[in-house]
């Protein structure tokens, strides 16, 4: 875990925040926060199956956010970003 991922961490939770009950169900936050977890004390992500099974879940849910019109393809993609910070990123793709 590096500062930078812990920061990221920090950003994903204050956006969750002040999401909460306005644009997200409480299922949607606690998959979100799980990814956010399961990313944050990911060592490597090609070798953690269940760290990429769960970004790809969250990949899904912002997809849905965005196809039912409750969210914009922008405010995903931050979203995704966001999530992904919190992980090793792709140092460790290319280390595989």
């Amino acid at each position: 875990m590096t500062c930078e991922r812990t920061r990221a961490y920090t950003r994903l939770i204050r956006t969750l925040e002040d999401l909460r009950a306005v644009k997200l169900q409480s299922s949607e936050e606690a998959q979100i926060r799980f990814t956010a977890d399961q990313l944050l004390f990911c060592a490597d992500i090609v070798h953690d199956e269940a760290a990429r099974r769960a970004y790809a879940d969250v990949d899904r849910l912002c997809e849905r956010l965005v196809l039912s019109g409750r969210w914009t393809a922008e405010r995903a993609a931050r979203l995704q970003d966001d999530v992904w910070a919190c992980g090793p990123g792709l140092l460790s793709l290319h280390a595989a």
